[in-house]
């Protein structure tokens, strides 16, 4: 720091010379005038003393005004910069905040009074490290010098620490200034307790399982209100009905910790609410935001969470935060729904998003199976019906792909592959009215080309499996179904509102069919009275069973890759099988179709609950899942960032290796059986 000075010394070094030279100037002179007149040495004496005396200030005045005027107020005073300095520290040893100075080494080697009284005054804190009173490092403080500092807990109370670096003799010291922010931090602690948080509450499958006991539907939608309603007074919350069986409540955010340490068990209090000769279990989805904003915001925000638990089957809560959305429930299968009110819906609104855009592009997850090439086949038939350009993105080598064009080619749209492209091509394709269908998948990380979801304007979702995050984009529509046997059996009922019958031709019929048959394992799994329907207009319009069995015909090289898999069986937990593939060389992508397969035969073995199936291939590991419906296998391996449904999921990991991928397939089921004990 620079010192100023308003007047120089009078006795400076150079003054004195000054005066110096002005006296031998005077004798100079005085020895000359002597040498001239010999006779008046006493008048000559006299004289030299008298231009001495006159001579000597007028020089230091002299040398004072120039002094003065050369240097300005920038003349280093010694004296006032002591004075300065001993003034700074005294200072900052007498105010209020703490201080604290610490050498290179984060060693403190100064502090204030305040300090010594904060930190208690028993013992001295020289040469102890800074960090042994604050977690942030002086490091880290100095970066953040420009912004608000750092807030930290010491002594008992909340400080905001700001640190400055101080070079001083060749070596960069550090001071840190301690402001007091307890007050502050407590009132922000209160006004985030006090926080109002919006919730949504459904009672979810209520009215499916009245078609088993219609006479128990008031008793049972009384004792779940009755249910959440105690819960909302445990919260101190306002508790009100919107519509039948949708509830509102509002409640302060210091009570959403405690709502997810037990991991809202309200879902299981009310799964103990069962109904009919069956004792089938009532389910609730919830939706919750904690983003910051307004009340209509927290309810928009709530709404989506509430939106994005049902299409991930219900029975669960949705938590929307900052960077994500957090899930808790889901332990039960979904109830399928009779009504096909909200196909007709979607059928309608889709053939009209169909006709207004320029062209179509559909997409199934990558490495495709039977389900995924029907329902994107299914989709593209209504393109043609609204007579719009279409197109199928999707993986041109796979042998679930061939199989169907082999059915397809000689159908006139099909011919020379014309309909189906790959990622490249899309691109070329992708415009402002683009309409992009994503179909059998809703995670980006499974999409075939998850940079043409990024790119499209305009996208429609098509899927069965539970939603596994919230989109970062608004969709045209969310028809996510989780309760659908297939996503084939979806489309099927669009088409049948939308196609007058022969429309659909019978390959197509055909395709789409062995896709209901894949994911039923051939309609003895997921199926309700709305597979058999989609089956049955199917069926109508030429599929044959026999053709459909076809596609299912495995080569030898499948067989003796299915049983590489069932020859490295352990057994896990007393009641899971896992397996994993011996020899990565000879992995294919027809090897992913043995596992499922293998990961199905599994169930069957006695005493087994749960099968997981470790594909490992050359750049990447594939795990299948089934359960006979007592484990969810859905959580399990959405954990490791999959998805799929409650007895049948999988997921694709990239960068590790097997080893690795056991250990964590076999932490996330550890996880899931200690949160679900009984």
């Amino acid at each position: 720091m620079k010192k100023y000075n308003r007047s120089p010394k009078a006795f400076t070094p150079k003054a004195l010379l000054s005066v110096g030279i002005t006296a031998i100037a005077v004798i100079i002179l005085y020895s000359i005038a002597a040498a001239i007149l010999r006779d008046s040495f006493i008048l000559l004496g006299l004289a030299a003393v008298i231009c001495f005396v006159i001579a000597a200030p007028a020089v230091l005045f002299a040398y004072r005004f120039i002094s003065k005027h050369r240097h300005g107020i920038s003349a280093i005073d010694e004296d006032v910069t002591n004075l300065e300095s001993n003034m700074t520290l005294k200072m900052l040893s007498e105010l209020y905040m703490p201080v604290v100075i610490c050498d290179e080494n984060e060693k403190i080697i100064w502090y204030n009074r305040s300090f010594e009284v904060k930190a208690g005054e028993r013992s001295s804190y020289y040469g102890k490290s800074f960090t042994d009173f604050c977690p942030v490092s002086l490091s880290i403080l100095l970066e953040n010098k420009k912004e608000k500092g750092a807030v930290i807990t010491a002594f008992g109370s909340f400080f905001n620490i700001k640190a400055y670096s101080l070079p001083f003799d060749q070596k960069n010291m550090t001071l840190t200034i301690w402001n007091d922010c307890t007050e502050l931090e407590k009132a922000n602690d209160r006004l985030l307790k006090e926080n109002p948080m919006v919730a949504f509450v459904v009672i979810d499958n209520l009215e499916e399982l009245m078609q088993y006991a219609q006479e128990s539907y008031r008793t049972a939608a009384a004792e779940v209100e009755g249910i959440i309603r105690n819960w909302a007074e445990s919260l101190n919350g306002i508790f009100r009905e919107y519509e039948r069986d949708k509830f509102l409540l509002i409640f302060r955010a210091e009570h959403l910790g405690k709502l997810i340490t037990s991991k809202f068990d309200i879902l299981d209090k009310i799964r103990n609410v069962r109904v009919g000769e069956s004792n089938l279990p009532v389910t609730v989805s919830i939706g919750i935001s904690s983003l910051d904003g307004d009340l209509k915001e927290k309810e928009k925000a709530s709404r989506s969470a509430l939106d994005t638990a049902l299409q991930r089957g219900g029975d669960q809560v949705a938590l929307m935060r900052e960077g994500g959305m957090d899930f808790y429930g889901g332990k039960v299968q979904v109830a399928q729904k009779r009504t096909k009110v909200r196909a007709r819906v979607i059928a309608e609104e889709l053939a009209h998003l169909m006709t207004n855009s320029d062209n179509i592009l559909i997409m199934p997850h990558r490495f495709p199976d039977f389900d995924a090439i029907g329902a994107a086949i299914g989709v593209a038939r209504l393109a043609h019906y609204c007579k719009t350009k279409v197109n199928i993105v999707t993986d041109l080598a796979s042998p679930e792909f061939l199989k169907c064009y082999a059915r397809l080619e000689n159908l006139p749209e099909y011919s020379k592959r014309r309909i189906f492209i790959d990622f490249a091509e899309a691109q070329e394709l992708l415009g402002s009215n683009t309409l992009l269908c994503v179909v059998d998948v809703n995670n980006p990380s499974q999409f075939e080309a998850p940079d043409l979801a990024a790119n499209a304007h305009n996208i429609v979702f098509i899927d069965h499996h539970r939603k596994s995050a919230q989109f970062d984009y608004e969709p045209r529509i969310t028809y996510i179904e989780p309760a659908a046997s297939s996503s084939c059996e979806m489309v099927a009922e669009i088409l049948e509102h939308v196609l007058a019958p022969g429309l659909l031709p019978r390959e197509e019929a055909e395709i789409m069919l062995s896709g209901i048959s894949l994911d039923t394992k051939q309609f003895t799994k997921n199926t309700g009275t709305r597979t058999f329907g989609a089956a049955l207009y199917l069926r109508n319009e030429g599929a044959n069973p026999v053709g459909v069995s076809e596609l299912f015909r495995t080569d030898l090289a499948d067989l003796v890759s299915e049983a590489d898999f069932e020859s490295n069986v352990i057994i896990y937990k007393n009641e899971i099988a896992i397996t994993q593939n011996s020899d990565v060389s000879k992995a294919t992508p027809q090897t992913r179709i043995s596992a499922a397969k293998a990961a199905d035969k599994l169930l069957s073995v006695e005493k087994i609950e749960a099968s997981f199936v470790i594909c490992q291939t050359k750049d990447s590991i594939h795990i299948s899942a089934r359960s006979n419906g007592k484990i969810n296998v859905q959580l399990i391996l959405e954990a490791l960032g999959g998805g799929g449904h409650f007895d049948a999921a999988a997921t694709r990991m990239v960068g590790v290796t097997s080893i690795q991928a056991l250990n964590r397939l076999k932490k996330a089921i550890d996880n899931y059986l200690a949160e679900n004990k009984n």
